[in-house]
Order: structure tokens, then sequence, then C-alpha cells
């Protein structure tokens, strides 16, 4: 039977339980706060990283993974007896890991069959990209099948988030200063989406009960879901969001889980968002 291991990187925010079931590798991006550097999943959990971030007076920051973490990721597989490797990386117009997940498939391409394919998405909706090929990967579907099969659902991705705090967004220049500022001024709560793999504006409200209707709406707005995921940085609205969202129809049982450190980087505390695959 084929095997193909599937490998994604640290900003899927994939739960360490479907990391261990699914025999997915993950990669992890460095998280820096001044001049202390953590390795991702590894010196850094989402819970103790949210706690930093409200000691810390620096804002964190992100690096891509070195081509060597992912030549060490291709190698294990090797050694682990799989016939070759997927790998899904986060947006490559969000960060520089897919270029270094390119070059050392390049490094290894005469020891082991490596595709390297950019979701264009991140967190919780690169992770349930990686949960289906994954699956699939287990029926011993060969590695052509599975990316045949990650593109029938490139256009079936969904995310749409509201922010807590614009604090992150702006340090991080993702944001227009002046536009941020106003929005502080107001209260106002930004919705965000992903756009052509990149982070796009999807509109303000004014309270936070508004926003996250509003969010809970556009989920609902492309239902029937194949797969559905809530993730959060910290924030005290989760079991309000999953009452917003508790009828709308799902294959699979919708998973809530931390947003980590790669994300909420950018997101900053309090992010809360929603994930889909469409049926």
């Amino acid at each position: 039977m084929t095997r193909i291991r599937v490998l994604t990187d640290s900003a899927c925010d994939l739960p360490e339980d479907v990391i261990q079931r699914l025999d997915i590798d993950v990669v992890s991006l460095t998280i820096r706060f001044g001049d202390q550097e953590y390795v991702d999943r590894v010196d850094l959990t989402p819970s103790a990283f949210w706690a930093k971030c409200k000691s810390s007076k620096t804002l964190p920051e992100t690096a891509a993974p070195s081509p060597g973490a992912f030549q060490a990721g291709y190698e294990r597989a090797k050694a682990d007896g799989c016939d070759g490797v997927l790998v899904l990386t986060l947006s490559a117009a969000l960060s520089a890991t897919h270029q270094s997940a390119t070059l050392a498939a390049e490094a290894v391409s005469s020891t082991i069959a490596v595709r390297v394919i950019d979701t264009r998405a991140v967190s919780m909706a690169q992770g349930l990209l990686c949960i289906e090929v994954a699956e699939l990967a287990q029926t011993g579907a060969s590695i052509d099948e599975l990316v045949e099969h990650l593109d029938s659902l490139t256009n079936k991705v969904g995310v749409v988030a509201m922010l807590d705090t614009l604090e992150h967004l702006v340090k991080g220049g993702r944001v227009g200063g002046a536009r941020a500022l106003l929005g502080q001024v107001l209260s106002i709560k930004p919705l965000l989406e992903l756009k052509d793999g990149v982070v796009a504006e999807a509109g303000r409200q004014r309270t936070r009960a508004k926003a996250l209707a509003a969010i809970a709406e556009v989920a609902k707005s492309h239902a029937p879901l194949r797969r559905f995921a809530l993730v959060h940085g910290d924030s005290p609205e989760v079991k309000h969001l999953e009452e917003l969202v508790a009828g709308i129809p799902t294959e699979f049982a919708m998973i809530v889980t931390d947003m980590g450190p790669v994300v909420g980087t950018h997101g900053g505390p309090g992010i809360i968002a929603l994930c889909w695959i469409e049926s």
C-alpha cells in the first residue's frame, strides 16, 4: 500500500490529538519577543503565548522555518518508510514558509517524492485541508490522488474572523495606521476574511455582539459545510459563538481549538474565527 506522509507548518493550528491520529508532521515557525526566540509548539504552547502577550512590553514577531527544518521532515518520512510527502503550507502571500518548503524539496528530489502545495489559507482553514488529505492518505491514496482531491477543495475553503484589538495588526504593518486609529477611537470591531491567499477587511461592527453575529452569518451563508472549525486566541466569546453557529449543517462535527502564536501574533488577543470547507 502506498504511504504518503502529510506535512504542514505550525500556522495550521491543528489540535495535537488530530496531528497524532493522522500522523501529520508539523514544521514549526519561530516566534520572537524582542531578543527571546521560541520554536512554536516546541517551546511555546498557545496558552503560554497568550500569557506572554499580556505580560510582554514588546509585540511578538514570526519567522518562517528554514529549508533545513523542512528537509529534516522529508528525511523523517523517508526513514519511516513513506513513499512520498505532501506538504501543505500557509499562504505564500503571507509568509516565506512555502519558499523554504520548496527549496528543501529540491534538495531531496533524488531520494523521496515531495509535492509542496500553497493552501492559500491559514489557521484551521489550512488545518481542515490537512485533515482531508491525511484521512485520504490513510486509505493508501497516491500523491497524485491527494493533490487532485486538494485541488477540488481550493475554492470551497473560507475564513472569517473578528479582531478584539487592532494593536497587533497596526504594529505588524498589516493595516494602515490612520484607519486603525479611527477604529480604536470608535471601539469598532473589524472583521477579516481570507481572499486569494491574503487577509482582507470584511466589514466593521460597532460592538462585539454584532461582530460575532456577523461572522456567524457569513459561515451560515456557505452552508451546508463539509468541515467546520472555531479557532480563537484566548477569547471569552467561544461559548457565545458556538451557540450562534450551532444550527449550521456540517458533515463532520465542528472542531473548537486554540489559535497558536503564528496567526495570533498578527491577530492579537481575543481574536476569534470560523473556518470551513463547503460540501
